[in-house]
C-alpha cells in the first residue's frame, strides 16, 4: 500500500494543550488490510474529529461509499451504498506502536504512540460493520440453476420445471390443506 494513500491525522499540536483537529479525505480502489479488502465503486469519502478532553481523546467520524458486493442469488457485482459513523476514545502513551485496543470493564480505549494517527483500521472497521450481510442485485433476481449453474436471469436451462418435480418436500404439499 502506498504510504500516501493511508488516511491519517496530525496531533501534535493537541497532544499537550486541549484543542480540536479535523481531517477528511478520499479512499478509492479498496479499503482494508490486504485479503480482507473491501472493494469499492468509485471513491469513499471520509472526515474526522479528534478532540483533546484533559489527557485523553475523543476520536469521531464517518466515512460513505459504494461497497461492490456478490449478489447472493446470482453471484453478480452489486453496487451497495454504505455510510458509517464511528466514536472512539484515545489515550496518548508514547512508545506505543500502532494503534492498540485495550479492552476495559467500563469502556473500550484505544492506545496510540505517534502523533500522525492511522485511521485507516477505524475507517475500515466502521465501513465493514455498517454493510450489509448480504445484497440483491435487484428484488426479483432469479439466481442460478441449482443444476447445471446458469444465470436464471439470462436463460432458461430447463431445470428449474425438473428441480421443482424432485423437490424433497414436494410430498408436503397437500399435508396443510388436509390439516385445515
Amino acid at each position: 500500500m502506498d504510504l500516501r494513500t493511508i488516511p491519517r491525522i496530525h496531533l501534535a499540536a493537541i497532544l499537550t494543550e486541549p484543542g480540536t483537529k479535523s481531517a477528511e479525505g478520499v479512499l478509492s480502489g479498496s479499503l482494508g488490510p490486504e485479503g480482507r479488502a473491501i472493494p469499492l465503486v468509485g471513491e469513499a469519502g471520509w472526515k474526522v474529529t479528534v478532540t483533546q478532553t484533559g489527557g485523553e481523546f475523543w476520536l469521531s467520524g464517518e466515512i460513505h461509499g459504494t461497497a461492490l458486493m456478490e449478489c447472493r442469488r446470482c453471484l453478480k457485482p452489486t453496487p451497495v451504498p454504505v455510510h458509517a459513523y464511528f466514536q472512539h476514545l484515545l489515550r496518548y502513551q508514547p512508545g506505543v506502536e500502532g494503534v492498540k485496543l485495550v479492552e476495559e470493564p467500563e469502556e473500550d480505549l484505544y492506545y496510540f504512540g505517534e502523533p500522525e494517527l492511522d485511521l485507516s483500521g477505524f475507517l475500515y472497521q466502521a465501513f465493514a460493520l455498517e454493510m450489509p450481510l448480504t445484497a440483491l442485485c435487484h428484488p426479483e433476481c432469479a439466481g442460478l440453476c441449482p443444476v447445471c449453474g446458469a444465470d436464471l436471469n439470462e436463460t432458461d436451462c430447463g431445470h428449474a420445471v425438473e428441480t421443482e418435480r424432485n423437490a424433497p418436500f414436494l410430498a408436503l404439499e397437500g399435508l396443510l390443506k388436509e390439516l385445515g
